[in-house]
């Protein structure tokens, strides 16, 4: 049990980094996983094929907008809301595919969300204030990172969840 719940901290980290990796990697894997063809429940809509692309597609969208000079600051309210709504919504997901509790695997994923947003905030901002680095080199360094932990976290899911 508590191993889900650590998962649901995972991916909610891997949203606080990137809003949308999280969600896209996760439907890549619920689409192998649990197919639903008339869906049911809101996961299974994450199950989707087409969602699944579209997931990849915005994801693939934000990783390019990061990189632009006017990108708004990922602690604002509004950005920080919508990582820690992604964080929450996909560790309810993950703990619910794993037959846990949603609302548990919720706080779990926007806890991950927000320590993320700001660790990896203020780790940016010390690269290339205090250290020189370009702020594309730690922009890239956290793009890779974020999809290689992504890509670690889904694939340890267990699914324990039916097609629908």
């Amino acid at each position: 049990m508590i191993r889900t719940y650590f998962k649901a901290f995972q991916i909610g980290l891997i949203a606080g980094m990137r809003t949308l990796t999280a969600p896209a990697l996760l439907s890549h894997k619920l689409v192998r996983t649990i197919p639903a063809k008339e869906p049911q429940k809101p996961i299974h809509w994450l199950a989707q094929p087409p969602v699944s692309m579209a997931l990849k597609v915005l994801a693939g969208g934000e990783i390019i907008a990061d990189k632009l000079p006017n990108a708004p600051n990922r602690t604002k309210a509004p950005l920080l809301i919508t990582r820690i709504a992604s964080g929450a919504t996909c560790g309810a997901f993950v703990s619910e595919v794993e037959g846990q509790s949603s609302p548990l695997g919720a706080v779990a994923g926007g806890l991950g969300a927000v320590a993320a947003t700001f660790l990896f905030f203020n780790l940016r901002q010390l690269l290339s204030d205090n250290l020189g680095l370009p702020d594309m080199v730690g922009a890239l360094a956290e793009d890779a990172l974020t999809i290689s932990a992504g890509w670690s976290v889904v694939n340890h899911i267990d699914s324990r969840m039916q097609s629908a």
